[in-house]
């Protein structure tokens, strides 16, 4: 097996810098949720509107990945890296000093697109540098690294919301993305020594009219999606009825935050460790099985009318334990149906991911009211519709010779 020249060249970035780059769309998705519900009287509007913080960033953030990754194959990952990162700055910069929602939702949309080039680079940086075998090793490891910024965030987010007031979160990410930027310039070197006139979007626009053709890439895009979209809907959602129904303070909801994100790492090391024996079908049955069983105890609660942190956060814990079981497996099916096309297979049905998180977060935030049932509801209709996608979707494989 041929080593890629990147590696034989020597130049290769450290993984903690890739991990940095990777973490740091994830981390301003996460810090500022707990500043949201205070965010209504900051700029007299109602929670809905102040949910669209969210919505318009995870828009930016799919049209970003199906952007990134083909303007890297022609002009480089680092200058579209550092390219990224000041936009992600410039889009920070702008959110802290907002006089009104509409520049914020717009700043935030900046700040997206600045985000998303570290989760799309870092991957294709990886398979410069690595065999076929090692970059996926390597993924798993800048995944893993990388859920620990999201998980704390929400904690500083609220601490930093309790003491300096909802600017401090953003000005605590110009901070940073400024200071990873300053590392990627002077650390990081050029890792697709391959870059020709001819790259670009045409791979992606070909692999895309022949997915679109295949039922079986829309089903499981539909699986990774709406599995997903429950997710989502507890980020838009869960701020409102922690801080304002249940009382919490933005620190104290930061602080049970990462049992979701311990439940995301679980569901990730049982499918590392028990896919390859019992198949993506049967880890996507039981993972939608038991997002569903978690959703039914937020029903539940709802309709008791139960209003406790554990109430909110236990079967959320799950859910995610869910998706850690759902979406990995649903990727891999999604990338095997044509390998040939496994790069706009990742990056379409990640677009789409993004989108229908977006569709689902406006949702909640149209038909929420003073319970968690409205965010009970949506995240059950999207746990349902990925249930009955993987219902299907295993005889479309079968039918396009995929297994």
């Amino acid at each position: 097996m041929s080593i890629p020249q990147a590696e034989a060249v020597g130049l290769r970035p450290p993984v903690l810098l890739l991990i940095l780059i990777a973490t740091v769309g994830p981390v301003a998705l996460n810090i500022f949720m707990p500043s949201m519900p205070g965010m209504q009287a900051v700029f007299n509007v109602d929670y809905a509107t102040v949910q669209l913080t969210l919505t318009f960033y995870l828009v930016a953030m799919a049209i970003s990945q199906v952007v990134f990754g083909p303007l890297s194959d022609r002009y480089g990952r680092r200058p579209l890296l550092l390219i990224g990162l000041v936009l992600f700055v410039v889009g920070s910069a702008l959110a802290a000093f907002a006089p009104t929602i509409e520049l914020l939702i717009a700043a935030r949309m900046i700040q997206g697109i600045g985000g998303a080039s570290g989760l799309v680079l870092t991957r294709a940086v990886i398979r410069d540098c690595y065999d076929r075998s090692k970059s996926a090793s390597m993924i798993g490891y800048v995944t893993m690294g990388m859920v620990v910024g999201p998980m704390l965030a929400p904690y500083f987010g609220g601490v930093l919301d309790e003491h300096y007031g909802w600017q401090s979160s953003f000005i605590a990410l110009i901070i940073l993305g400024s200071a990873i930027f300053a590392v990627t310039y002077l650390a990081m070197r050029e890792t697709n020594t391959s870059r020709t006139a001819g790259a670009g979007f045409g791979p992606l626009f070909a692999g895309a009219r022949i997915l679109f053709a295949s039922p079986a890439f829309w089903t499981y895009a539909g699986v990774l999606s709406f599995a997903s979209a429950s997710f989502f809907t507890f980020l838009a959602a869960a701020p409102y009825i922690a801080v304002d129904l249940m009382g919490l303070p933005p620190r104290v909801y930061g602080q049970y935050f990462p049992l979701g994100a311990i439940g995301y790492m679980t569901g990730n090391f049982l499918s590392g460790r028990y896919s390859e024996r019992f198949g993506p079908h049967r880890m996507i049955m039981i993972g939608s099985v038991i997002g569903i069983a978690s959703v039914a105890g937020l029903i539940a609660s709802a309709i008791l009318g139960i209003l406790h942190p554990l109430s909110l956060f236990l079967p959320m814990t799950f859910v995610a334990v869910s998706n850690g079981l759902v979406l990995p497996n649903a990727t891999a099916n999604i990338v095997s149906i044509r390998p040939d096309h496994a790069g706009a297979a990742a990056g379409l049905s990640g677009a789409f991911q993004l989108l229908i998180g977006a569709a689902a977060t406006v949702l909640v935030g149209a038909i929420q009211d003073d319970t968690q049932m409205p965010m009970a509801l949506v995240m059950s209709a999207a746990l349902l519709i990925s249930f009955a996608g993987a219902m299907i979707g295993r005889p479309l494989l079968r039918r396009e010779g995929v297994i």
